[in-house]
């Protein structure tokens, strides 16, 4: 089986999303910073009359945060309902990827963005990893509740 999925850069890395969560691929808009939220939540941008959160993904994984710039990209998703954008450097290709081919994250000392990951794959000779929205958005939540 066969799943279309969006690449993107973050960090020099390629990433990759179910391209049936996305919505949108914006420019880079600059965000409205917003008191007392994580600190990888940018803050938020306005989609045609609704308030979009806006996360740095490089921050969200633990790396260095985003200074974003105009060669920058949003990619507006839809997760359990709720619209968010992530920051990414650049957005590259879809791709088809055969499921079979999805290999589960190695277990390293160091679990900081394998809880993220649905998987990786060699795609193109790139080794790409495919972002599991729902447990980014799940630890979101909790972490915004709290």
């Amino acid at each position: 089986m066969y799943r279309e999925l969006i690449t993107f850069e973050v960090a020099g890395q390629i990433f990759a999303l179910d391209i049936m969560a996305i919505r949108e691929i914006r420019a880079w808009t600059p965000v409205t910073p917003m008191p007392r939220v994580p600190s990888y939540v940018a803050g938020v941008v306005n989609l045609r009359g609704t308030v979009l959160p806006v996360i740095d993904l490089a921050a969200r994984l633990g790396w260095t945060p985003t200074e974003a710039t105009p060669r920058h990209a949003i990619i507006v998703c839809q997760v359990n309902g709720q619209s968010q954008g992530l920051i990414v450097d650049s957005v590259s290709d879809i791709v088809a990827l055969d499921t079979d081919n999805l290999q589960p994250p190695p277990t390293t000392g160091q679990e900081d963005v394998a809880p993220f990951l649905e998987g990786l794959s060699a795609i193109e000779e790139r080794m790409v990893m495919v972002l599991d929205l729902q447990a980014l958005s799940a630890s979101e939540d909790r972490a915004i509740a709290a």
